[in-house]
């Protein structure tokens, strides 16, 4: 190779990106021994920026097309260089090239569950999942804010990086928003509408613009979602009780009247045969609000439990009477959700054994 031709090579004529590997969302032209010369073509193609950074100082950027690098060309350059007329021929200068396409199809998710305030639930903790779309909008913020001189900047070091930055959106936007969870749950799109506002803010700081985003999934832990079927369920069975107030009650003491039954510590043990089930109806009875029933104020000429049989606790002392209680003092406000939960579930645990 002739030394013209070695001299020609060091200088750099075109400058592109043939975008050849997937999910690069920066790429840095490789310079080092290579020099652009005067009158090098720069070509930017659909979908991509380039940006020309010179000792670390953001100089100019361009759109697509097809560019002859000349003073023209490059005039922010231009000025740092202190080029006023004559193109200093050849240079050095970084080029970083931008692919602006939507990366569709990324997943989001929360790994730990948000905890917020809930009108309904007083606080409750949410996790959710989703998907979202998302472009480099500004070349010189995402240079300075993430990518930084890295040679090759990637969407998975970008969105290992928008994981926190969107969990903590949400948590702000799901706080403020006073929407209750059973809301959030009957319409995702505005709840997605709603957070993509908020997230919008946050990506355009880093010189990303959000396209998409979307809920799949919202979800309670395993816990919160047992207590929130139970109350349905209460809804739901909540006509076997002539007082509407104390149904949750009421309906939480008959599901357990035959867990205990089944007890050999429960009500069986109570008594034996006639007695134990006079002992159930009586437990039925307080449990349901009814009064037809054989040993719970039973009508004259009922047959009374045999002599024998143990008799049966104190009308004070009995688990639907102590909840009733509890559930007073809750409606009063003497007692909070918390100590109504706790306690209840201890005279449930003393009735089942």
């Amino acid at each position: 190779m002739g030394i013209f031709d070695f001299v020609k090579k060091q200088f750099i004529d075109v400058l592109q990106w043939n975008e050849d590997t997937e999910g690069v969302l920066s790429w840095r032209y490789p310079m080092a021994d290579f020099e652009i010369q005067n009158g090098a073509t720069l070509t930017v193609r659909e979908s991509q920026l380039a940006m020309f950074v010179d000792e670390g100082r953001v100089a100019d950027v361009f759109g697509p097309g097809n560019y002859t690098l000349t003073t023209k060309t490059l005039p922010i350059l231009t000025n740092l260089k202190n080029w006023d007329k004559l193109f200093a021929s050849p240079f050095k200068s970084d080029v970083y090239f931008f692919s602006t396409r939507i990366q569709t199809g990324r997943k989001w998710g929360t790994p730990q569950a948000i905890t917020i305030r809930d009108k309904d639930f007083d606080a409750i903790r949410i996790r959710a999942f989703g998907m979202f779309s998302y472009r480099v909008s500004d070349p010189k913020k995402f240079f300075t804010e993430l990518s930084g001189t890295r040679e090759i900047y990637t969407r998975d070091d970008v969105e290992s990086q928008l994981q926190g930055i969107m969990l903590a959106s949400m948590a702000t936007s799901l706080g403020a928003s006073n929407v209750a969870f059973l809301d959030m749950a009957a319409n995702q799109t505005l709840m997605a509408q709603q957070v993509k506002g908020d997230l919008a803010i946050a990506f355009e700081r880093y010189g990303l613009g959000l396209d998409e985003f979307n809920v799949g999934t919202l979800s309670l832990p395993e816990q919160l979602q047992q207590a929130l079927d139970a109350r349905i369920g209460a809804g739901m069975k909540g006509g076997l009780s002539a007082d509407k107030m104390t149904g949750y009650t009421r309906f939480q003491t008959a599901e357990a009247i035959p867990l205990a039954a089944q007890n050999e510590g429960g009500l069986a043990g109570i008594g034996a045969g006639l007695s134990t089930g006079m002992a159930m109806g009586q437990a039925m009875a307080q449990g349901l609000g009814m009064s037809n029933v054989p040993g719970a104020g039973a009508a004259p000429g009922t047959p009374q439990a045999p002599a024998a049989a143990a008799p049966a606790a104190p009308a004070e002392d009995s688990p639907a009477v102590r909840l009733e209680q509890l559930k007073g003092l809750l409606d009063k406000g003497l007692i909070s959700q918390a100590d109504y939960d706790d306690a209840k579930a201890k005279v449930l645990q003393k009735l089942i054994g």
